[in-house]
C-alpha cells in the first residue's frame, strides 16, 4: 500500500475537524508531517473526485467539499491507491520450464487482488467522520 491513502485520509480528517475553514498545503503538511508538494499531489487527486474544493491565491487553500459521513475510506483508497497492495516484483519462469515458477506470478496476482477486495469491503464500513471521532476519543 502506498502512503497517498494515509495522507489523503489524514488530510480529509484534518479538514473535517475545521468545517468551513480553508487550510493551506503548508498547514496540512505540518499536520500530516510531510512535504507540501506531497500534499498538493494527493489533494489534486481528491479534488478530481469531488472531496475538496480549492481556492488559489492569497487566503486560498483547501476546503472540505463532501460530507465526512459520506466519504468512505474505500472510496478514498480507490481514488488514491487502487492496485497498490500488489508489490512490484518479478517472479516466475515465462518459458514454462518449472511448474511452480511458471504459475507463481498469476497465483500471487490473484491473492493480492482477493486481499484488496476484502480490504475494500472493510474500508467501505468506515468514513472520514468515523476516523475523526476515533481521533477525538483517543485525544480525551
Amino acid at each position: 500500500m502506498n502512503s497517498e491513502f494515509t495522507i489523503a485520509v489524514h488530510s480529509l480528517v484534518y479538514l473535517a475537524s475545521r468545517p468551513d475553514r480553508m487550510a493551506t498545503s503548508d498547514a496540512i503538511a505540518r499536520n500530516v508531517n510531510t512535504h507540501p508538494s506531497r500534499i498538493r499531489k494527493v489533494m489534486s487527486l481528491l479534488r478530481k473526485q469531488g472531496y475538496i474544493a480549492t481556492k488559489e491565491g492569497i487566503g486560498g487553500g483547501y476546503l472540505l467539499e463532501c460530507l465526512p459521513e459520506n466519504a468512505t475510506l474505500a472510496d478514498i483508497y480507490r481514488a488514491t491507491s487502487i492496485g497498490s497492495i500488489k508489490p512490484n516484483w518479478c517472479s516466475g519462469d515465462k518459458q514454462g520450464n518449472c511448474s511452480i515458477a511458471s504459475q507463481m506470478a498469476a497465483v500471487m496476482d490473484e491473492i493480492f487482488s482477493d486481499t484488496e477486495k476484502k480490504m475494500l469491503q472493510h474500508l467501505e464500513e468506515m468514513t472520514v467522520r468515523d476516523v475523526l471521532e476515533r481521533v477525538r476519543i483517543a485525544h480525551r
